[in-house]
Formats: C-alpha cells, sequence, structure tokens
C-alpha cells in the first residue's frame, strides 16, 4: 500500500531525451525546474503520483552483478548523498538516451523527482521518480473578453495520463530496492522502460506469486488443454471459474489442494503440473506451491478470465456456476446444441 498524502516534493529536473535510432538530441538542462506558484505543483504531483496505487513491485536487477545495473548505482549515488541529485540525474538521462533506440520510442520531457513523507506498506520512506512524457494532447482555451469569448489551442500534458513512470522506494537496498513502474505503452517491441532503461524483475512477494500462478492456469487451461484432451469451451470456463474462486475463497495457497480441487481428474492433474513445471523453466520462474494469497492480484488478474460462451454472432452465455447444469451435444440434422437448467428466472 503507497500512502502519497503527505508527500513532499523536495527537488525535480526536467531533460530533453530524444530517440538515438534516430539521432535525437538529449538536451540536459542548466538546473532545477522553477515551478509557478500557485496550484502548479498540485497538478503535477497529481500527474506524477495517481497512477501509483496497488501497483506490482519489482526490484533492479542484473544477471552478473547488481552494481552494474546503471539505473540501481545512479539512484543509489542520490540516496547516500541528495546533494549530487542533480548530476545524476544528467547520468539517468544519458542512459535512457543510450535504451532508446527502438524506431517506435517517442522523444520527450523526462523528469526526475526527489519525494519525502511517503508511506510504503506503513513505513516512512524517501523515494526518487522517474517520468517520461512522450504524448501531448490538444486542449481548447475558452477565454472571456468583455462581452464575448476567444478560442485558442494549446498543446500540453494531459495529467489524467502519465505516459511512462517509475518510482523508486529506498527500501530493501540490498534486493535492489522497491519499484513500481506505469507504462501506458505494453506493446512488447516497446518494452524498452522496464527492460533495456531500468532492468528490472518481479518482486519474490504474494503478489507476484499469485498473478504467476493464475497466469501459469489460465495458459493451461486456453491454450495447451485442447492439445491432450478433448474438452468442450464450456468445460474450459468451468475450469477458470474454478480456478479463480479457490483464490478468492482461501487465504493461502495450497498447489496440491488447488489442483484436486480444480482439476479433480488425476490425468489433469499430471498434465497441470507438467506444464507448470515447463513454463517455469523456459521464462526462469522459480516454483511457488505454499504463500499467503494476494487479493490485489486476483482482482486484476480476474478480469482476464473470460466466462462467456460466445455461439456464432447470435448468443453470449455467461458462466459462473455449477457446469453440470449445462450440456452440448448435436442433434439428428447435425446442428450443435446447448442445455441449459435452472430452477428459475430472474
Amino acid at each position: 500500500m503507497i500512502d502519497f498524502t503527505g508527500v513532499k516534493l523536495q527537488s525535480i529536473v526536467t531533460h530533453f531525451v530524444g530517440n538515438k535510432l534516430r539521432d535525437e538530441r538529449i538536451k540536459v538542462s542548466s538546473g532545477e525546474v522553477n515551478i509557478v506558484e500557485g496550484d502548479t505543483e498540485k497538478y503535477l504531483l497529481k500527474y506524477f503520483l495517481s497512477s501509483f496505487q496497488d501497483n506490482e513491485k519489482f526490484n533492479f536487477s542484473n544477471p552478473t552483478e547488481l552494481s552494474l545495473n546503471a539505473v540501481y548505482t545512479l539512484i543509489s549515488r542520490i540516496f547516500s548523498n541528495t546533494d549530487s541529485f542533480y548530476d545524476n540525474t544528467v547520468e539517468i538521462s544519458k542512459h535512457l538516451y543510450e535504451s532508446s533506440t527502438h524506431p517506435k520510442v517517442n522523444a520527450g520531457e523526462f523528469t526526475i523527482c526527489l519525494f519525502e513523507n511517503i508511506f510504503l506498506d506503513g513505513i516512512e520512506t524517501t523515494a526518487i521518480g522517474l517520468f517520461k512524457t512522450e504524448v501531448k494532447d490538444v486542449f481548447l482555451k475558452f477565454d472571456p473578453t468583455k462581452d464575448n469569448y476567444t478560442i485558442k489551442y494549446e498543446n500540453g500534458v494531459n495529467i489524467g495520463k502519465l505516459d511512462k513512470g517509475c518510482i523508486i522506494f529506498d527500501v530493501k537496498v540490498e534486493s535492489g530496492y522497491t519499484v513500481c513502474i506505469v507504462d501506458s505503452n505494453k506493446s512488447n517491441d516497446t518494452q524498452y522502460w522496464k527492460d533495456d532503461f531500468l532492468s528490472i524483475r518481479p518482486s519474490a512477494d504474494n503478489y507476484h506469486f499469485t498473478k504467476n500462478f493464475l497466469s501459469i492456469t489460465k495458459d493451461f487451461v486456453t491454450k495447451h488443454l485442447s492439445e491432450e484432451f478433448e474438452v468442450s469451451k464450456a468445460d474450459k470456463i468451468d475450469l477458470l471459474n474454478r480456478s479463480v474462486d479457490y483464490f478468492k475463497n482461501n487465504e493461502k495457497f495450497d498447489k496440491q489442494e488447488f489442483e484436486k480441487k480444480v482439476f479433480e481428474d488425476d490425468s489433469l492433474i499430471a498434465s497441470f503440473q507438467n506444464f507448470d513445471k515447463t513454463f517455469r523453466k523456459d521464462n526462469e520462474i522459480a516454483p511457488s506451491e505454499n504463500f499467503e494469497i494476494s487479493d490485489k492480484a486476483v482482482k486484476k488478474q480476474a478480469r482476464v478470465f473470460k466466462s462467456v460462451l460466445k455461439l456464432d454472432k447470435n448468443f453470449h452465455i455467461y458462466i459462473h456456476g455449477d457446469k453440470k447444469l449445462i450440456e452440448n451435444g448435436t442433434d439428428e440434422t447435425g446442428r450443435k446444441f446447448y442445455k441449459i437448467y435452472y430452477e428459475e428466472e430472474k
């Protein structure tokens, strides 16, 4: 849980970072930003921080040694000596420029902030924010005159939509800090923010364990199950519903219990275990057979567990309950059908 209620903006610097592949420039500012008095800082904090609430947590990483992660090292210098804030923002901007080599990466303002009085899971800490503005919106401005209006347009930033953001909390230093990110462009071809620039990996916590297991289960049911078994779409939806229900109705996860309650059949369980083992090996995901279930991860993952059975263009059937109440078959003319049982019409 992140609490920004009493957050204080101690320092802020903005540089311009272009796309290196297109040979766009990097323009370094001469010093800290001058914030116009009034409500500007309030709206600025809203723009930077409102997207960070129940975000998944990450840590900086490096396959050889953590100190070789450029952003981790530069952030550590700022936390150790805040007087070095400006100099290190220049170095972080240079590293972002070197990471901006994909043709779809847009140039934009890169802002680095030093925050104080943030609470992370009830612990007060300082934090550093990295924010990239890549998309500008057009705004219409209505200016009143003596007896009329003039209308003009301005290019600016929509404070309700952060393009790319990262907050590094000064906790768990030896594990690579606690990091939360925002990336409005989630396409694989522009994952430079998360992978090339920050080089982070998911934290080994209950949120991560819960998210991973639900994702593995979904892939097994929707993509792999039909390769080994003859199973209807209704049966698949039932398995997905039972998977989510297990996570919603239990506080702790037990893999053996989960497999028995959801899959029931021994051959299904054996197939899932093989899929789980192979998937984790291929994607370098550590085994996790017992953990505290994260309600936040369940709510987020449950959104992509589809319970709608689509039949041609005529019917959509929402399946949320017992699969024994729905049967499918083929009549004597070859037409496919579903038979649904119910007690009352609402």
